[in-house]
């Protein structure tokens, strides 16, 4: 089964940063493509932030772009996802997930496994 386990949430102030790590199988971290959603209580899951097939390309929500940066190790079959400047709005449960090659980064739909979710709250 594959698997993907996060960690590094918590609850922070605003203005503060976090990194939250994803790490998977060697075989599932070659075959797909990684994003990060996450999930405010009571609403839905939503699109934060992703990379190409080829990691040389990423995307990020607009309310994230600047703030919020997506990386990888290759070494460790990691992904990242660097939050800098938090806000309030920024909390939710996030969760790391993976895509096959050709899938549509910012759709649920296109990724076919999840991580477990780890918190983020940002107190004002």
């Amino acid at each position: 089964q594959v698997q993907l386990v996060e960690s590094g949430g918590g609850l922070v102030q605003a203005g503060s940063s976090l990194r939250l790590s994803c790490v998977t199988s060697e075989r599932t971290f070659r075959s797909t493509a990684m994003g990060w959603f996450r999930q405010p209580s009571g609403k839905v899951r939503e699109f934060v932030a992703a990379m190409s097939w080829s990691g040389n390309t990423t995307y990020y929500v607009d309310s994230v772009k600047g703030r919020f940066t997506v990386s990888r190790d290759n070494a460790k079959n990691t992904v990242y996802l660097q939050m800098n400047s938090l806000k309030p709005e920024d909390t939710g449960v996030y969760y790391c997930a993976a895509r096959k090659k050709g899938g549509t980064y910012s759709a649920r739909a296109a990724y076919d496994y999840w991580g477990q979710g780890t918190q983020v709250t940002v107190s004002s």
